[in-house]
């Protein structure tokens, strides 16, 4: 277990952040699908999973405020006629969830081979942009030489 008390002393408003790392050692995340996370562009990213064996309808997508939940069910069929010597294709049923940061927006999914890519941008609001600031300088007072003040 970390101590995360230093990083209470110099920080204002992460206090989710902390959590979060917190939370990291109290559960083991499942290894079940296996998938990707790539970074496209400074603002775009993307997961990849492996859902072999899942159709579009047995795959469900869900945004909620900062969680990302992707999981898959598929209605059980029983193999009884058929012989096995290995099964190495996981068909089991699935939930994957992914914490997003601020102002990440899932943008699509899409299904190719296999693999399920779900598209992810960072959007940050105009206000919250960087600016710059132009510094000015106060005019000078024209002085009038030789005028006295009444």
């Amino acid at each position: 277990m970390f101590d995360l008390t230093p990083l209470y002393r110099s920080t204002v408003g992460f206090d989710r952040l902390a959590e979060m790392l917190g939370e990291a050692n109290e559960f083991d995340t499942p290894a079940y699908p296996p998938y990707n996370i790539e970074r496209l562009s400074d603002d775009d990213y993307r997961i990849t999973m492996a859902v072999a064996g899942f159709g579009k309808d047995d795959l469900e997508i869900e945004v909620k405020e900062n969680a990302l939940r992707i999981s898959g069910s598929q209605e059980t069929v029983l193999d009884e006629d058929k012989e096995f010597l290995h099964r190495g294709i996981a068909a089991r049923n699935f939930e994957r969830q992914f914490q997003l940061a601020d102002h990440m927006k899932v943008v699509g999914a899409e299904m190719e081979n296999g693999l399920l890519h779900v598209t992810l941008k960072r959007e940050i609001p105009e206000a919250m942009k960087p600016r710059t600031i132009t510094i000015n300088t106060p005019k000078k007072q024209k002085v009038i030489e030789n005028k006295k003040a009444a």
